[in-house]
């Protein structure tokens, strides 16, 4: 039972992957070569976005990396030290 689920949960990360991915291609290679005023323009944000949120992501997840990694580094210290002790 436990292998169906992981196999649905699988496929739905998938799909959600394929779809971003599919979105985001569009919306930058794409995108640029559209009239201002197509019908299509309105799908997708503007431009701007295409760079920002990558942007605040990559900066959102190397914060919390390096804050993992810090708490970490200062937990381990603290048991060294009692340790020593």
């Amino acid at each position: 039972m436990a292998q169906v689920n992981d196999k649905l949960i699988g496929a739905a990360m998938l799909g959600i992957g394929t779809f971003v991915f599919t979105y985001y291609s569009i919306w930058t290679l794409v995108m640029p070569f559209v009239d201002e005023d197509h019908v299509v323009r309105k799908l997708f944000p503007p431009q701007w976005f295409a760079i920002a949120i990558p942007v605040f992501l990559l900066a959102v997840g190397v914060t919390g990396i390096f804050g993992f990694l810090s708490f970490v580094m200062l937990k381990s210290g603290k048991k060294a030290a009692k340790k020593s002790t």
